[in-house]
């Protein structure tokens, strides 16, 4: 045996290097984050030159065919909807954007938050809670305004702040220290200050990403990631189910006159 700084070790043992880890190398590149960005932009490039004034409304084929909507009584959404079988539009619309504040905004709320979330709990949670709020804010929407087409990712950013806001309280960061607070009472009282803006979506992504960000706690609690998992897909099975139920009741016949402005923004 030899002596060493730590106790007795074998001679091989002592021999060996331990290769030491520094903290700037465990933090993980966001990569998911990274990518939802870019499949944002991607997304809003495709909805064509009508997207790309600074505060302006949005009109063209994908957003009419991918944005959130329930049933409509506009000749021009007669017979479309997730009410009439285009369960996409629960998925889609959350990654549609009406001009370029609109997704410059979310899409620096969604690096901001991203860059502080995916690195501490893995790619995969990260996703999962992305991906149940976006769900929870659709379900959000279709309960509130299901005739309007609506769009925007920040239901889906709201759910990420209330995931922070779980993450920290469990940490035992302060909320308005560390501006995680800050930033969701701003949001909110944007949400609901402002004309044309889909509360419904903010407060729905705000709760569905709270408890998925719970229900992965709860699974790092008892150490089985099972856990976890099968209760963001049950979270996410039941929005789902949710928003076709809502969608469904909601259901109109086409026949009023067209609107001046179709979109409702999730800024």
């Amino acid at each position: 045996m030899t002596t060493t700084q730590v106790g007795m070790r074998c001679p091989e043992c002592a021999r060996q290097r331990t290769k030491v880890k520094r903290v700037r190398d465990a933090a993980s590149v966001p990569q998911v984050t990274y990518a939802l960005i870019a499949i944002n932009v991607i997304a809003f490039i495709a909805e064509g030159s009508g997207v790309f004034s600074i505060s302006g409304g949005a009109s063209g084929t994908v957003l009419r065919e991918g944005a959130l909507l329930g049933s409509s009584e506009v000749p021009g959404l007669a017979a479309q909807g997730v009410a009439h079988g285009q369960w996409w539009r629960i998925i889609t619309g959350g990654f549609l954007h009406e001009n370029l504040l609109h997704i410059g905004f979310n899409m620096w709320v969604l690096y901001y938050l991203g860059t502080l979330l995916e690195p501490a709990l893995g790619r995969l949670r990260f996703g999962l809670i992305y991906a149940v709020s976006l769900l929870t804010g659709s379900l959000g929407v279709l309960l509130v305004s299901p005739h309007s087409l609506t769009v925007g990712a920040s239901g889906a950013v709201f759910g990420l702040m209330g995931a922070a806001a779980v993450e920290m309280r469990a940490r035992q960061i302060p909320l308005m220290q560390s501006g995680v607070g800050s930033l969701i009472l701003l949001n909110l009282v944007i949400s609901f200050a402002l004309p044309g803006i889909s509360w419904g979506g903010h407060v729905g992504g705000l709760i569905g990403g709270a408890l998925a960000a719970l229900v992965i706690r709860l699974g790092e609690r008892y150490r089985t990631q099972a856990l976890a998992l099968a209760g963001c897909v049950l979270i996410a099975g039941a929005s789902v189910a949710g928003s076709l139920a809502a969608a469904k009741s909601s259901e109109v016949e086409g026949g009023g006159s067209a609107p001046a402005g179709l979109v409702s923004p999730e800024p």
